[in-house]
């Protein structure tokens, strides 16, 4: 017989988890105050966990790789009065709820990182190469661990990348703001020799400045990069993002790139912690959901999608891209964008898509998300939907935010640990954050992640909005007929569309760190396996 764990004595942390656990059940009923509760329930839970956070920040860095179970996390239910359950909740036992949150069958596979027999220790270095990295957060990861693989392939010893400080964001954070810089050093000391800086002597040194090829192969960097060697001691790759193949690479540096990427390039100890606290706080809701919402004013700037936007908010976004000189097309047909897909799901798009999904209004989800166009405007019909709609801002307080509120980089590190940990993620849009935390998932063992069709989901809401099609059953039963294979489950990363030419046919590829099968996943019994990193 199992054992009971004891209930914690009644005081005044029982008596705010049971005030919080009743305002979620009102939460639940779909009442008028349902948001209003689920944000009181919020505050509550943030006002109490002072010591949670100070435990947090000073315990072992957060691994991703270690999710703790989410009973362990939801302490409230001990105390909380049975007849304070949620009724919706209630309605779902069984395997109605299940269904909603079992992940794809992952075919136990596991990750598959280790380095061959024949791997040797990293060769003399013949200089140094210095990687100026460029674009958001995700783009930057995938380029720098790109760039730990090339400096292997050149013999370089790397110096640690600068991150792009003058993109759209104008971040100013320096790498060892965002990941842990001695952990990437030292994960990497069997594979790539890595310093901080450059020697004194090199700094004003003559530098050999290069764009590398897109997409190239070992035999690039060995013919016409590996030469430069002769004339200069430092090499500087002047942008990092996508220079480097996704396929045909020797198996070895494959799974150097995903050591790179899943383990090497840990967040900052800062970082780690309080995206442990934010994971904490959303598992005391319950099962949730990552929406990475991108809704962001960059986005639709960018992808020229204008639908449900106003007049007004259209002209200035067609400004911001007229003005953005490194975005190189200007003139877009946003009703043609969103008809082939290439928009991002509005808010109230995805209020339809989960309810279709059968997702209930109690369900709790996580905006994994930088500031929504349009702010609150743009996000009542998606609120009315699924009022326990949190954020980073929402279940951290002012005063732990605050080192982390002035850096995009820092802030979307936040938002990919708590999407990395969710018990489902659904991206709006397929973009760097969502490969990546797609990735990730696939990696820890093919967590439940949810990729929207959006060029079929599109067809259905605009014959929802033509009077067509009714919102409900049949809307429901079309939409989860075409997800049914779209939910994370294992296989193999898919090459280039039939047709495609050039950079086109690369561009067609699936990114390698979005799905790193067969590369870096194996079943278990293989030499190279690590049972370990899967929960």
């Amino acid at each position: 017989m199992p054992l009971r764990r004891k209930v914690r004595p009644a005081g005044a942390a029982a008596r705010r988890a049971a005030l919080r656990w009743w305002l979620l059940s009102l939460a639940a009923t779909g009442a008028a105050l349902t948001a209003a509760a689920a944000l009181l329930a919020v505050a509550l839970h943030v006002s109490g966990s002072g010591a949670g956070a100070a435990s947090a920040s000073s315990g072992a860095p957060y691994r991703l790789s270690q999710p703790r179970e989410a009973e362990e996390l939801r302490w409230e239910q001990e105390v909380a009065p049975p007849q304070l359950a949620s009724p919706q909740s209630r309605k779902l036992d069984g395997a109605a709820e299940k269904s909603l949150w079992l992940p794809a069958p992952s075919r136990r596979f596991v990750p598959c990182v280790a380095p061959s027999p024949e791997y040797p220790s990293p060769a003399a270095s013949r200089g140094y190469l210095l990687v100026h990295t460029n674009g958001g957060l995700n783009q930057m990861r995938a380029g720098i661990s790109d760039m730990v693989a090339v400096a292997r392939m050149l013999n370089a010893t790397l110096i640690i990348p600068e991150l792009d400080k003058k993109s759209f964001w104008h971040d100013r954070s320096n790498f060892s703001d965002v990941f842990d810089e001695e952990h990437f050093i030292s994960s990497l000391a069997n594979d790539v020799k890595v310093e901080k800086k450059l020697p004194k002597e090199l700094v004003k040194a003559p530098k050999s400045v290069r764009y590398f090829k897109s997409w190239s192969g070992v035999d690039y960097y060995q013919d016409e990069i590996s030469p430069l060697w002769d004339h200069r001691q430092v090499i500087r790759a002047a942008k990092s993002d996508s220079r480097l193949a996704n396929n045909y690479l020797p198996p070895d540096i494959q799974k150097l790139r995903c050591r790179a990427f899943f383990q090497a390039l840990r967040f900052a100890p800062p970082i780690e912690a309080l995206g442990k606290l934010l994971v904490e706080r959303m598992r005391s809701f319950g099962p949730y959901i990552a929406l990475h919402l991108r809704y962001e004013k960059d986005m639709l700037a960018f992808s020229g999608c204008t639908y449900g936007l106003s007049q007004t908010e259209s002209e200035e976004l067609a400004m911001i891209r007229e003005n953005t000189t490194y975005w190189k097309v200007k003139d877009i047909d946003p009703l043609e964008q969103r008809s082939h897909g290439y928009c991002p799901l509005t808010p109230k798009e995805v209020g339809m898509f989960l309810t279709a999904l059968g997702y209930p209004s109690s369900t709790p989800v996580y905006i994994a998300a930088g500031e929504i166009y349009g702010g609150e405007s743009h996000m009542v019909d998606l609120q009315t939907c699924f009022p326990i709609l949190m954020n980073k801002e929402k279940l951290a307080s002012t005063e732990e935010l605050q080192p982390f509120s002035q850096y995009a980089a820092q802030m979307a590190a936040l938002d990919y640990i708590v999407s990395v940990e969710s018990d489902v993620f659904i991206p709006s849009y397929s973009g760097n954050m969502a490969r990546a935390v797609a990735g990730h998932r696939r990696f820890l063992g093919h967590r439940k992640t949810i990729s929207p069709d959006r060029k079929a989901l599109v067809r259905l809401f605009d014959k929802v909005d033509s009077g067509l099609l009714k919102e409900g059953k049949k809307l429901s039963e079309r939409i989860l007929d075409i997800h049914r294979k779209r939910q994370g489950s294992p296989r193999k990363r898919k090459g280039p569309v039939s047709g495609t030419k050039g950079k086109d046919r690369f561009r067609s590829e699936e990114a390698f760190y979005e799905n790193p099968l067969p590369d870096c996943l194996c079943q278990p019994g293989s030499p190279y396996s690590d049972d370990s990193l899967v929960i």
